[in-house]
């Protein structure tokens, strides 16, 4: 009895694997699945990230080849609802019910803990585009990134401060979520390295809070140098106005989620002077940036691309480089060649990637002018 069930489940083995090589023989069409928020308070992120694929798509016509075929492409938008659970789920539907060769996205680094494991365990790449945190693509070999990592970022936003002169910081964060806490830590360790002080830290848990007076008041009584807000796109516009109204006078600076003019919008006036972090400049001038910036503006005349908008086309172009790449049509096919991508020309430079699957690629500092609108200070280049 033993030895007939062993025969029978070798036997069905079998039979998967040749259904398995049927079905990439037959293949006629490619998915790529899109995980992003587009509802919820993270839509406006999510809608700069559906531009930046958009911008491939259309160039694609719907057809991509591969090894010398013609095969059609579809994109495969989901909602995320910049949920975890959400995402766990999208990440099942694309993997199992649509059958994409990829996944693009999500955004955030809690939504990428995750849902990561999703992809691994299912053997199918994935590229988040904004989440930073170091444990993103610790998860497994088939996760990648197309943004830099928050240990760089902070080094940035360190550096940046201490060359500006200031010596001493205050912080204020969001510890109920992965991207603020990695942001704030690698800030610390930097700023402290190089001789500053962080004189205080002020926190709160979740999105949800809209009230920050108690710890901005807390803080403006320390009269730091600056104030480091590592927080989400979706909060920081509340608490740069709210900041200036409890008394903070020095310059702010956040992390790239800063990268959206609608936190300037919502912080109006305040917004004047404000620093970031981004992974790319609309006022590039380097071949590559001023190609996407046309070809954007061209789809969406109303808006120019932000650092969602970009890494998104970046994570994207990964994935066709990849395709253009690989020993086979397959998902192990789309990670081998994605995990040797060297040279591939982005917006925001030259990328090779890691061995720890993380992008090498450099960064620049943005600020807000009184209009709200942001322009290019410095670019930052990996040692």
């Amino acid at each position: 009895m033993k030895k007939f069930l062993v025969l029978i489940m070798t036997l069905a083995a079998l039979l998967q694997m040749t259904g398995a090589l049927s079905a990439a023989e037959d293949l006629e069409k490619i998915k790529i699945g899109f995980a992003f928020p587009m509802s919820g308070s993270a839509a406006m992120a999510g809608r700069y990230s559906s531009h930046g694929a958009q911008v491939i798509e259309k160039e694609l016509n719907g057809k991509i080849t591969v090894q010398g075929k013609e095969y059609d492409i579809e994109f495969v938008y989901m909602d995320t609802e910049g949920a975890e659970e959400k995402t766990v789920n999208v990440y099942q539907r694309l993997i199992e019910g649509e059958e994409v060769i990829a996944i693009v996205g999500p955004d955030s680094s809690k939504c990428a803990l995750a849902a990561g494991p999703v992809a691994q365990n299912a053997g199918c790449s994935n590229i988040p585009t904004f989440a930073t945190n170091t444990a993103v693509t610790e998860v497994g070999d088939y996760i990648f990134r197309a943004c830099f990592i928050d240990p760089f970022q902070g080094k940035i936003a360190a550096t940046y401060c201490w060359n500006a002169g200031y010596k001493t910081a205050c912080i204020m964060f969001n510890n109920a979520d992965a991207y603020p806490v990695g942001l704030k830590d690698a800030f610390i360790e930097n700023f402290e390295a190089l001789g500053g002080r962080v004189l205080a830290i002020e926190e709160y848990s979740g999105s949800d809070v809209k009230d920050y007076n108690v710890q901005l008041t807390k803080l403006a009584a320390q009269n730091a140098d600056c104030l480091l807000l590592p927080n989400l796109n979706v909060e920081l516009g509340l608490e740069i106005r709210q900041a200036r109204t409890a008394g903070i006078t020095c310059p702010i600076v956040c992390g790239d989620s800063a990268d959206t003019p609608e936190v300037a919008q919502v912080a109006g006036s305040a917004s004047e002077g404000v620093a970031y972090v981004s992974a790319f400049s609309a006022e590039s001038t380097a071949p590559a940036a001023a190609e996407f910036v046309k070809k954007y503006t061209a789809m969406f005349p109303q808006e120019l691309p932000n650092s969602n908008a970009e890494l998104t086309y970046e994570a994207t172009q990964m994935v066709l480089y990849a395709l253009e790449n690989v020993r086979e049509i397959s998902r192990e096919g789309v990670r081998d060649a994605l995990a040797s991508l060297k040279g591939l020309e982005q917006p925001s430079g030259i990328m090779n990637m890691g061995e720890d699957r993380n992008p090498v690629k450099g960064a620049v500092i943005m600020q807000y002018d009184s209009k709200g609108v942001s322009h290019f200070v410095s670019a930052v280049n990996p040692d």
